[in-house]
């Protein structure tokens, strides 16, 4: 008679190997994000609204190249070396930000478009791969895999805490640097160990290599680099306002969802579950549209009309960018407890309900900070309490949000079209992230004294945004019809699942 095994409680060593490389990573990432667009408005001097569209244009595409990474990987390079191709990017990338910072105006421009295409395309190869091998350290059916992942998540709130107390702490050209040496930290710690701790529980290396990459491929890439190469820089070849990232990113936004559901091998109830996963991903633009001013309208504001002196001493800007991983990492247990207090009960919300409250309190929190600057003269500034409040407030939106999106995406999707939509999840936060940058362009500029030029206020939707109390409106109008048309929606998207009731979620990777 053979004895049962007794399920294992641990975690493999390569688990902890994985969080420290993701770290790092993030660290480097948060860090540079921290100061970019100070950096664009302060060093580069470029006004407000240019560099709020380059930062939404830049952290769309981000979140675009995992689709090329993960075909890449899947079919030839394998996870090892797909992360080492997209560390080894990164690295560079950051460190021409390094020489774009130390040039400055002279130069400093054509040096960023370089930095900016390597980081893009290191983050295609880098960001699908690494979360993919937490989960094959374990079994299929592991039971640990969802605790793992939860570790794994603190791993990268942790890097994006500590990073912008880092790099915003020094000049522009120093914080680069560091988010620079970040991610070589990262990037050597993986070549030294992987044979090490990246093994199953089986003994078998995980992540090899699939097949050496083909000729055909190989251009591919080079062409991909090209390409958005030259997207970022097409504006100031041609002179020409046309933005053409976001057509290009809200055109493909536009396009999967008519391929996908224009298949004929899909039956009923997966087309209802996929048209679920696509209303679902088009409300999430509108969250993370407003949620990721962090690092672009709300760093402005930060920078020019919030008190930061704390006894004598001016807290930088970038540090409220710190908050939110902060606020994720105290109060994601919380949150946990929560829903299992209410599922016993029967009480918890369904994920299209959790997600509208989510939009809820984002649109919340830029209530309290409209209610701060109401009535705000130019030269004043508010109390930092109040942007601390809306980064809490929103740190709270995110928990009810963002980690159900790739469990849903997950159990919806049909088995042999998973990656497809897991790709087209992600192109919802590519299309948020362009979104917000277009977004942050509102933000009504600032009078110069030194240039007494009349001030052009841009406008919304036939209204034209004078001050930041309309600046703010804007989210919370939007934000708040969102969660409330999406919360009227969900008993229904709940019937077009076909399931009596989400349970568990695996934590979504920022």
């Amino acid at each position: 008679m053979t004895q049962a095994t007794e399920p294992k409680t641990g975690h493999p060593k390569g688990l902890y190997f994985l969080f420290f490389t993701e770290m790092w990573e993030r660290f480097s990432y948060y860090g540079m994000r921290a100061i970019f667009i100070l950096f664009m408005t302060k060093v580069l001097l470029m006004k407000d609204n240019e560099a709020s569209e380059i930062y939404g244009s830049y952290t769309g595409l981000v979140y675009l190249t995992p689709l090329l990474g993960g075909y890449l990987c899947d079919k030839f390079l394998g996870n090892r070396r797909s992360i080492i191709v997209g560390g080894a990017l990164m690295a560079l990338g950051q460190f021409l930000m390094f020489l774009s910072a130390s040039v400055g105006t002279d130069g400093g421009v054509s040096i960023m478009w370089a930095a900016l295409t390597a980081i893009i395309i290191g983050n295609g190869f880098f960001k699908p791969n690494i979360s993919t091998m937490v989960g094959q350290l374990y079994p299929a059916g592991d039971r640990r895999i969802d605790s793992a992942f939860t570790i794994f998540y603190m791993g990268i709130n942790l890097g994006a805490f500590f990073s912008p107390l880092i790099c915003g702490s020094m000049d522009f050209k120093w914080g680069f640097l560091m988010a620079c040496i970040g991610m070589i930290i990262s990037l050597v710690c993986f070549v030294l160990f992987q044979k090490k701790y990246l093994i199953s529980e089986e003994g078998k290396e995980i992540g090899l290599p699939v097949k050496k990459l083909d000729i055909k491929n190989v251009f591919v890439i080079i062409g991909s680099i090209a390409i958005i190469f030259f997207m970022l820089n097409f504006k100031q070849l041609f002179k020409t306002n046309l933005d053409v990232i976001g057509y290009f990113i809200y055109g493909a936004m536009i396009l999967m969802p008519i391929i996908i559901l224009t298949d004929k091998s899909l039956t009923k109830i997966e087309r209802n579950r996929i048209i679920v996963i696509f209303i679902l991903a088009f409300f999430v633009i509108f969250f993370w549209g407003a949620f990721e001013q962090a690092g672009a309208s709300l760093t402005l504001f930060a920078d020019r009309q919030t008190n930061r002196t704390i006894f004598g001493w001016e807290m930088p800007a970038s540090y409220f960018q710190s908050v939110n991983p902060l606020a994720v990492i105290c109060l994601a247990p919380v949150f946990s407890l929560i829903w299992g207090f209410l599922y016993i009960r029967k009480l918890e919300p369904s994920s299209p309900k959790k997600m509208a409250l989510g939009l809820a309190l984002v649109a919340l929190g830029y209530i309290i900070i409209a209610f701060a600057v109401k009535g705000l003269g130019i030269s004043d500034k508010v109390s930092m309490w109040w942007l601390f409040a809306l980064y809490i407030v929103h740190s709270m939106g995110e928990l009810c949000l963002s980690p159900i999106g790739l469990s849903m995406v997950s159990k919806l999707a049909p088995l042999r079209l998973s990656s497809l939509m897991m790709g087209t999840w992600f192109l919802a936060n590519a299309a948020a992230n362009k979104f917000a940058g277009t977004l942050s362009a509102l933000i009504p500029p600032t009078p110069d004294p030194a240039n007494p030029t009349p001030l052009e206020f841009p406008s919304f939707v036939g209204f034209q945004i004078t001050n930041l109390y309309e600046f703010f409106m804007v989210f919370i109008l939007m934000t708040a019809a969102a969660a409330g048309i999406l919360f009227v929606l969900s008993s229904w998207l709940q019937k077009m699942m076909k399931e009596g009731h989400v349970e568990g979620h695996v934590e979504e990777l920022r």
